[in-house]
């Protein structure tokens, strides 16, 4: 391995070692007490040289949000490659964003701290366009074998993305850990009207 090489990839080494501090901290404390000097701490480094990788404290929750738009994306993609029908694929979808929410906490905090992503981010952000283009194309697909294929999509993209999120964030609210598994029957419930609502119309 060549000089470059070498530094080339202690470079990413000392990024991924950054990451991983400042992931232990939000596990510990959460992210709102996530700091340079704490990460600077955890790996016995100065702040300047942190700052050598990363601008500031955003840039780091930037990667962190992209990561968990990603992670979302390739669990929508891969719980809609399990269904042939659009009805189907929006329901277990739904059910499937339920989970990611809770068991990836620390992430949908980040992703959804200020409420939906208004589209100038979704448009700035690959990972978060990803994660919405499966919700969109799919909702596309259903209201193409629909009785009514002039429904427009973008406003029904909206409405599945409000009840998702509006529901979790609730649950979220009012209870520390894991949802009780009866709450999924709400979810159930309201994804159902949705969707006949989609199909039937």
């Amino acid at each position: 391995m060549g000089i470059a090489e070498r530094k080339i990839r202690q470079k990413e080494e000392f990024r991924t070692s950054i990451l991983e501090a400042a992931w232990l901290q939000v596990l510990n404390d959460g992210w709102q007490s996530l700091s340079i000097r704490k990460i600077a701490d955890a790996i016995e480094y100065s702040i300047p040289v942190i700052y050598n990788h990363f601008e500031n404290k955003e840039a780091i929750l930037l990667e962190f949000t992209k990561e968990g738009f990603q992670k979302l994306a390739d669990t929508l993609l891969a719980v809609k490659s399990r269904y042939s029908a659009p009805s189907e694929q929006l329901e277990a979808m739904a059910h499937a964003y339920w989970d990611f929410a809770f068991e990836h906490k620390e992430y949908y905090q980040l992703m959804f701290g200020l409420g939906i992503p208004a589209c100038e981010m979704v448009n700035q952000i690959a990972e978060m366009k990803l994660m919405t283009s499966v919700m969109i194309s799919t909702i596309q697909e259903a209201i193409a074998s629909s009785n009514n294929t002039e429904t427009n999509y973008f406003l029904k993209y909206h409405t599945y993305l409000s009840i998702l999120h509006g529901l979790v964030s609730i649950e979220m609210i009012q209870k520390v850990g894991k949802p009780d598994p009866e709450k999924k029957m709400i979810l159930q419930d309201a994804i159902s009207g949705f969707i006949k609502s989609l199909v039937i119309n």
